[in-house]
């Protein structure tokens, strides 16, 4: 397909309920005509996280509204789009089984193509939708429930170089911030705590640093700031708004320390294919947090390649880049039919073994 493409992509696979919609010419950048994200954060804070049960009701009840803001604010009509993309995995089921059904209602009753996108996917291509990076490049997907190092060589091809065996980086900050008495999302929270505090006053483990590979574990320094914030309160009846604030950036300082290690591990193994212009890039939620941005700026450019990151509001979930990647995906032909099915687990490397261990959120892709 050399003509343009206008894609709608719906995004329901964890606690935000988003439509979107994006069109690319060729020659011309992908622009985003639209964007609009529900947000569940008050429906959840009572119970220190996101309730499975309760998402999926959210979404079934936003998902058309967001359907129409999303046509509203782009001033557009179902008859001007080329397909509808949608978040089919991976995720909680419920949510994830609530978008996959709006959006196969709307392509039953539009005629429009349909195409299922790996919710991964959609962050790892983020770097093109916003700076039209080419392929290949190095991707660094962090979130809430996945943290893995991708070598992204098209739409559909992804070579999984490391990742974590246990908990996430966005999943071990939401357990501090609940350890802590912080809000949740516990990232936003913590980060913020953290520049009162002092990294050093406390010393947390760098976990797997003494490994040569790319994978990584942070299930660990949950256990250790636990540890370290009993002791406190033991030694001291209580803890100080100081004391928080030191754990928060000792807690924070080791996670930088990890990923910017291991990054520089998986960047020698990316300069290894001789990219021509070699391109680093990082996406979901934790790539929000500013120490983080920082550590990987300066492991770029120590080794001369350039540092991506979407804008911020790009890097938690959005429907944006599921449209993107829906579009990505149908300009090469692939299209699916309504058999299409959700899935909770749908790893991006379809040919490396699944990492071992899991946390929370189940083993990780």
């Amino acid at each position: 397909m050399t003509q343009g493409l206008t894609v709608l992509g719906l995004e329901s696979s964890c606690d935000d309920t988003a439509a979107a919609i994006v069109r690319q010419t060729p020659g011309v950048h992908a622009e985003i005509l639209s964007s609009v994200i529900f947000g569940q954060t008050d429906l959840h804070a009572a119970f220190g996280g996101v309730v499975p049960e309760l998402a999926a009701r959210a979404h079934a009840e936003k998902l058309d509204i967001c359907v129409k803001q999303a046509l509203d604010d782009s001033g557009l009509t179902f008859a001007d789009l080329d397909a509808i993309a949608v978040t089919a995995g991976p995720g909680l089921i419920g949510g994830v089984m609530s978008g996959v059904m709006c959006a196969k209602g709307i392509s039953a009753a539009t005629g429009l193509p349909l195409i299922g996108v790996n919710h991964l996917a959609g962050h790892a291509l983020t770097p093109r939708l916003t700076d039209g990076v080419a392929f290949p490049y190095l991707m660094l997907l962090v979130s809430g429930g996945h943290c893995q190092y991708l070598l992204v060589r098209g739409q559909d091809d992804f070579t999984r170089l490391g990742g974590t065996i246990d908990d996430a980086p966005g999943e071990a900050f939401d357990k501090t911030a609940r350890l802590l008495g912080l809000q949740q999302p516990g990232g936003p929270s913590v980060e913020a705590e953290a520049l009162m505090g002092d990294p050093n006053a406390i010393r947390f483990p760098r976990p797997l640093l003494d490994r040569p590979d790319c994978n990584m574990s942070f299930s660990g320094l949950k256990t250790a700031l636990l540890r370290a914030r009993d002791q406190i309160v033991a030694e001291k009846a209580g803890l100080t708004r100081q004391d928080r604030a030191n754990l928060c950036a000792g807690f924070q300082q080791a996670v930088v320390d990890v990923l910017a290690e291991k990054t520089r591990r998986a960047l020698r193994i990316y300069m290894e294919i001789g990219p021509s212009d070699p391109v680093v890039a990082v996406a979901g939620g934790v790539a929000a947090n500013q120490a983080i941005r920082s550590a990987l700026l300066t492991v770029c450019a120590e080794a001369g390649a350039t540092f991506v990151a979407p804008p911020l509001k790009l890097c938690t979930d959005n429907a944006a880049m599921i449209a993107y990647a829906g579009l990505e995906r149908f300009r090469t032909g692939v299209q699916d039919d309504l058999t299409l099915t959700a899935r909770p687990r749908w790893p991006l490397d379809q040919h490396s073994p699944s990492l071992i261990g899991s946390g929370r959120k189940g083993a990780k892709a």
